[in-house]
């Protein structure tokens, strides 16, 4: 297997996806086999300390998780006034004044009144985690990024461009032109998140036209929570049309020696038919993903409480499917 060219993976997912989840399960699939991964939480939601069962993620590296072969995996939780201290002192050599500033509230105000900058920050941040070497070597083999969701992955990913336009010259556009060099190359891919329900993909679709626009590098569509039939192909094809009923399978609850006569029957040929319209209708949806070009892997519906045991599962899933992309 070659190597894959990525190490910067953006996840982003409309609400309600599961995309932080699937974040980590990505990390823990790029680390296996001794590679080293940092884990990045851009919102302050936490989500990635809960997954992992751990204290709330300050803003230091830590390790949260070792995988096959003695890889591992770090978290990160993105502090922007911590951030901007890095900033501050790495290209001004002012983090004792940036404490003064912090202290005085100035740094909250600046993020109040100017959102766009708190994702310049975070940006920022995440470039240098990718680019950080030691000894001549990456530091990292991969950065996973749990981002935004769809509705503002595009304006994430793409305000440091708006700021290098701004600054003609110096710092703060030599900067600018690298984050944004390292977002836009090949050594980056947006991952989409997404159910089999009609407001996810049709936000996935969007955001793929949105990023593409923008010059961004799309990678794969990762449908979440998905089911498998409970039927077989005959039997859904025809409760999807609405032609079961409860006279059908009235024979096989009496074979089975269960009580409640047609009623019963009758509920459950009602339950099984909704079953069969549903999943048609996910199949449709299917068909709208695929057509969207972009390599596909679905992910099982996890039951019972997502923990370590699941994400390595939901991990394996992922691994298969990176290497065939690698493959391919």
């Amino acid at each position: 297997m070659s190597p894959d060219p990525v190490r910067l993976h953006v996840v982003t997912g409309k609400g309600g996806t599961g995309k932080t989840t699937v974040a980590a399960a990505l990390a823990l699939a790029l680390a296996a086999d001794g590679r080293s991964v940092l884990l990045v939480e851009t919102e302050g939601r936490q989500g990635i300390a809960q997954l992992f069962d751990t204290p709330p993620l300050p803003y230091e590296e830590r390790r949260v998780a070792v995988t096959r072969g003695g890889g591992e995996v770090k978290a990160l939780a993105i502090d922007a006034e911590e951030a901007l201290l890095d900033y501050l002192d790495m290209f001004y050599n002012l983090r004792r004044a940036g404490r003064a500033l912090r202290k005085m509230g100035a740094i909250d105000f600046a993020t109040a009144i100017a959102p766009g900058l708190r994702d310049v920050l975070l940006t920022g941040k995440i470039k240098e985690a990718v680019t950080r070497r030691h000894d001549g070597r990456p530091v990292y083999d991969a950065v996973v990024v749990d981002a935004p969701p769809t509705g503002r992955i595009t304006r994430f990913l793409g305000v440091t461009a708006e700021m290098s336009q701004l600054a003609r010259s110096g710092p703060i556009k030599t900067q600018s032109d690298g984050v944004m060099a390292v977002l836009r190359s090949p050594q980056t891919a947006v991952h989409l998140v997404t159910l089999l329900e009609d407001m996810p993909v049709q936000e996935t679709a969007d955001a793929i036209s949105e990023l593409t626009k923008a010059d961004l590098p799309v990678g794969s569509v990762i449908v979440n929570m998905a089911t498998e039939p409970v039927l077989p192909a005959d039997g859904l094809a025809l409760a999807a049309r609405g032609r079961l009923t409860g006279e059908d399978l009235a024979p096989a609850l009496a074979a089975a020696h269960l009580h409640g006569g047609p009623e019963l029957a009758g509920a459950l040929a009602a339950e099984v038919t909704e079953h069969a319209q549903r999943w048609a209708g996910q199949d449709a949806l299917r068909d709208e993903v695929e057509a969207l070009s972009r390599p596909v892997v679905e992910l099982p519906l996890m039951t019972g409480p997502m923990d370590l045991g699941s994400l390595f599962e939901l991990a394996a899933r992922l691994e298969e499917h990176l290497q065939t992309e690698v493959a391919a």
